[in-house]
């Protein structure tokens, strides 16, 4: 269980026992409840639910991303014409010196067999795959570009884990080139 899992679990928790109180036990020590203290009661509520609204917001990120972030990752690096230092470096050094930074080229048939491996089908739609996994998004409409693909995979974000560690680099650009070839990003 992650630490924003906790976190959230902690403030519905909260949410919870405090509904709980106020339905159950309140009322049957004061039956008048709330009563004079109504406005009390109800700036309580809303600042728990508030805080609740927050902390799914701010915590429950990981738990979904949508292709407009890995979208917003493909607009960066074209708009920029070329990935920042520290992506190449995260792709294993897969840059060539001179040119523009574009990941190397993987192999699209051996991608496949790293996506399922890898258990990417459990959580992408992607036809080529034979995946329909809905918690990531349906990359035949992302359509992310190779250095897109290879950047979400190997750092991960947005609910998706990272695999730089468990995928070497150049399994990395194989994915890449795979869900990119499959998707035409």
């Amino acid at each position: 269980m992650s630490r924003n899992e906790l976190i959230l679990g902690a403030f519905a928790l909260v949410l919870v026992l405090f509904s709980l109180f106020v339905s159950m036990v309140l009322p049957r020590r004061n039956p008048d409840f709330p009563g004079r203290h109504l406005k009390l009661f109800a700036l309580a509520c809303v600042l728990l639910i508030a805080a609740m609204l927050t902390a799914v917001e701010l915590f429950g990120a990981e738990e979904g991303h949508g292709a407009s972030d890995e979208e917003n990752v493909a607009t960066e690096v074209q708009d920029s014409g070329e990935p920042d230092a520290e992506q190449g470096s995260e792709t294993g050094g897969e840059t060539e010196a001179g040119e523009t930074g574009e990941t190397a080229a993987g192999d699209a048939a051996a991608g496949k067999e790293i996506f399922a491996s890898a258990g990417c089908a459990n959580c992408h739609t992607l036809e080529a795959a034979g995946a329909s996994g809905t918690i990531g998004p349906n990359l035949d409409e992302a359509k992310p570009s190779a250095e897109s693909a290879a950047e979400q995979v190997t750092r991960g974000g947005n609910g998706m884990p990272a695999y730089g560690d468990q995928l070497s680099p150049e399994e990395i650009a194989d994915v890449a080139a795979f869900v990119t070839e499959s998707a035409g990003g």
